[in-house]
């Protein structure tokens, strides 16, 4: 019995040598038009990959575009104050990414003179940037022989090869990244092909929804199609249930202005604005109580709505409530609805009630 793995690697030794042919010239044919790919600088490719991890593509496209026209280069990103990068990210989530991109511009241009090294390897070393990452702008932006293994690259090829092995350990990774590396190509054909594996997966070889074998290029070559076996495939451990919590939202207002505060510099949403919450689901005659022992002369309260964000492995159930306060409190910052808009980012999480705000 082969060990776990072995599966991994001799099926994908064995890729037919037509298989990066056929991708290609699938690929150049039917490629959607992204302005990262018009355009394919070592910045841009990797502003456009930082956003594009566990965000859709259509989401992406206007923040690349305002992103890009807040800070064209590297050396104005590591210039840029962190507030006003966090802004340019709002709606986004996962705001770590953006602090990343930050920390990584400063290092760019303190080691590297302003542009993104060309080693993967070197590439790795910076803040938010991964095997993945590294390799999508080594072989997108450089020509590099690297492959970029995501999702869509262990969906496409353990399809293709009928290949069991779990996608969810690490280990498959490196087995399959590593195959791959010894037989990719260099120049235009690395990135498009890094390019092209994405858009198959993204496009043809879906993973929550019936594949389109009759469009695709490699059915003929496909393991998983001829045996009519392609939604077994990938195959990927479940993943765990995310925890569930309850919270109050409070939207205290005293002479119209909001309060803001920040969340602490670790864990969830680390050092973001957000409006004051509390854990657990509280009645009005709790939030005012509770409220007021927080030190707050409450004048009024009202609820506001209910809403619901989920995370990747947590989910918030939010009650909301809208509250007037007799003055300003000290440990917030107040600040009118249109200056909360226009200079400060708030997560994702919170814009059901951000909205509330101008009510």
């Amino acid at each position: 019995m082969p060990r776990q793995n072995d599966l991994a690697k001799t099926a994908y030794d064995s890729l037919p040598p037509q298989a990066f042919s056929l991708l290609l010239a699938w690929y150049r044919a039917h490629k959607r038009a992204m302005p990262w790919r018009e355009d394919p600088t070592p910045y841009h490719v990797w502003i456009s990959e930082i956003m594009l991890q566990q965000t859709r593509i259509e989401a992406v496209l206007p923040y690349y575009e305002r992103f890009l026209a807040a800070f064209p280069t590297v050396q104005s990103l590591a210039e840029a104050e962190e507030d006003r990068v966090l802004k340019a990210w709002e709606g986004l989530g996962y705001y770590s990414r953006a602090r990343n991109l930050k920390k990584a511009a400063k290092e760019i241009v303190q080691t590297y003179g302003g542009t993104l090294p060309d080693s993967a390897a070197q590439l790795r070393k910076l803040p938010g940037i991964g095997d993945y990452t590294a390799g999508a702008i080594a072989s997108i932006a450089y020509g590099k022989s690297e492959p970029a293994v995501d999702g869509n690259v262990l969906r496409v090829f353990t399809r293709l090869t009928a290949c069991k092995d779990d996608i969810m350990q690490p280990a498959t990774r490196r087995a399959v990244t590593e195959s791959l590396r010894s037989i990719y190509p260099t120049g235009r054909d690395a990135g498009d092909l890094t390019q092209g594996i994405m858009e198959l997966g993204e496009t043809v070889c879906l993973p929550n929804a019936l594949p389109r074998c009759a469009e695709c290029p490699l059915a003929s070559l496909c393991l998983a199609y001829r045996e009519n076996a392609v939604l077994q495939y990938p195959v990927k451990s479940p993943k765990k249930e995310r925890r569930v919590l309850q919270k109050t939202v409070f939207l205290l207002s005293e002479s119209g202005r909001f309060a803001l505060r920040k969340r602490q510099e670790k864990g969830l949403l680390a050092g973001l604005w957000e409006l004051p919450n509390t854990e657990g689901r509280l009645s009005p005659e709790e939030a005012a109580a509770f409220l007021q022992k927080e030190g707050l002369r409450v004048l009024s309260i009202a609820p506001c709505g209910e809403a619901k964000h989920i995370f990747t492995h947590v989910e918030w159930q939010m009650i909301g409530y809208r509250v007037e306060c007799a003055a300003p409190q000290n440990g917030f910052l107040w600040k009118t609805a249109a200056e909360i808009a226009e200079g400060y980012a708030i997560p994702t999480a919170f814009a059901f009630y951000k909205k509330r705000l101008t009510e």
